[in-house]
């Protein structure tokens, strides 16, 4: 049996048991092992201990918990309210005005917390109840909650980035790096989209707002200090080559602490709120992980990624070519299947091919976090979407449809990086250099 008939064989049993809801570390493991034994190895029970331990024994998967549970603590902490009234005074001038704290919100919350699913639930608890008194369009307020809750993914530190950087072997702090000038052109972009759509729609914004005086505009940032400060000491530090992630998001961890304890947030229930639901993230991503690890190398005996590789290097397709078909694959595995397992299921099987087409692996890292970020408001699996339906008790079909144009929006965003991957290299490399 050849590994054509083999990777096929192993495709259909993949997508057997993940449409029958079986968990994806359970998923990976059992591929693994259907493949071991159509190739007639029957020691998978040896490879699988040996192959496993040392994909989770990496040290710099230690930031991996780390920064969950700092998103936990924050999470359960007043910052989502400062941010708030911290951003209000400054927008109610600019088209689309409340809609941007949405947006913002999301962005600077990103920054600490690393959780696409994280981001959306905190800022939008309390954004969308205000939006919808103070008489925002209902569907423009879900759309700017669904698309930037998107940011988790890519504004550093970033969840799904170090899984990557662990599986493809690629710096988690140069990562970090490529990610921070696409998060803020994403920011641009859907700021910018929002303030043309309240443009165009005046009568769905509220026209009478409160006006702000300097002085209250100015007191208001005071809010964002804070958070602020927790942000440029977190990515600073890991810029300046001053710590590494790891030790950056140990002491992340200690500043959220500090923050939830000063703003009279924390107490023992929910600091073991957010440890418990630390240790669950943590187990449950480390479980893919380990799955991934072992499918891994049973491919790796079998022979498909050389296969792969060669095949694609025999059709002779264009790099940009081959990115326009992965990302369709990226897409329809999203529809199915969160971000994190996407990552940890391709990239085994995929790097072989971008590296022969002569793709840079930590430009790739962006562009498939990018396109995993389109997949998080792609119904049916959309995480994003099953959030922002339990907050709002709205149909998911309203959610996503509301969602759509940052959906185009992220997909612009992966055709600019594509033409101009300067935006993901240039903050590295610099940095590398100085």
């Amino acid at each position: 049996m050849n590994e054509m008939m083999i990777g096929f064989i192993l495709l259909c049993v993949l997508f057997a048991l993940l449409a029958s809801g079986f968990w994806v570390a359970f998923t990976l493991i059992a591929v693994s092992i259907a493949g071991m034994v159509l190739i007639g190895n029957d020691n998978f029970g040896l490879l699988f201990g040996t192959s496993t331990w040392a994909s989770v024994s990496d040290w710099s998967l230690a930031a991996l918990p780390l920064f969950i549970w700092m998103g936990e603590i924050l999470f359960r902490s007043n910052l989502s309210k400062d941010l708030f009234k911290g951003l209000t005074p400054w927008l109610t001038g600019v088209p689309g005005k409340l809609l941007h704290v949405n947006i913002l919100s999301c962005g600077i919350f990103a920054a600490v917390s690393g959780s696409s699913a994280a981001t959306a639930a905190t800022i939008g608890k309390m954004t969308l109840p205000e939006l919808k008194r103070q008489g925002y369009d209902d569907k423009m307020a879900i759309a700017t909650l669904a698309g930037s809750g998107t940011l988790g993914l890519l504004i550093p530190p970033s969840i799904i980035l170090i899984v990557y950087g662990v599986a493809a072997e690629v710096s988690i702090g140069r990562l970090f790096m490529a990610g921070a000038l696409p998060g803020i052109m994403l920011v641009i972009l859907f700021m910018g989209y929002t303030a043309f759509w309240s443009y165009r729609n005046p009568d769905k914004s509220p026209q009478t707002e409160r006006k702000y005086t300097w002085t209250e505009k100015f007191s208001s940032l005071l809010r964002l200090i804070p958070i602020g400060t927790l942000i440029f000491f977190i990515i600073g530090s890991i810029y300046a080559g001053l710590t590494t992630p790891t030790e950056a998001a140990a002491f992340g961890v200690v500043g959220s602490l500090i923050l939830a304890a000063t703003s009279r947030s924390l107490s023992m229930n929910t600091f073991i709120d957010s440890l418990m639901g630390a240790v669950k993230t943590s187990c449950m991503i480390i479980f893919i992980l380990v799955g991934a690890a072992f499918l891994t190398m049973a491919m790796g005996f079998i022979g498909i990624p050389r296969m792969l590789a060669e095949n694609i290097a025999l059709l002779e397709l264009s790099p940009y070519m081959l990115l326009f078909i992965l990302t369709i694959m990226f897409i329809i595995l999203g529809c199915f299947l969160d971000g994190i397992s996407v990552v940890v299921l391709t990239t085994s099987i995929v790097l072989p091919m971008v590296l022969e087409a002569g793709i840079d692996p930590l430009w790739f890292g962006i562009y498939i976090v990018l396109v995993v970020e389109m997949s998080q408001i792609t119904p049916p699996v959309g995480f994003n979407l099953f959030v922002i339906q339990s907050l709002t008790g709205r149909d998911i079909l309203f959610v996503a449809k509301a969602a759509l144009p940052f959906f185009f929006l992220l997909l612009s965003a992966v055709l600019i990086v594509t033409i101009f991957p300067q935006i993901v290299t240039w903050l590295p490399h610099t940095m590398s250099r100085g």
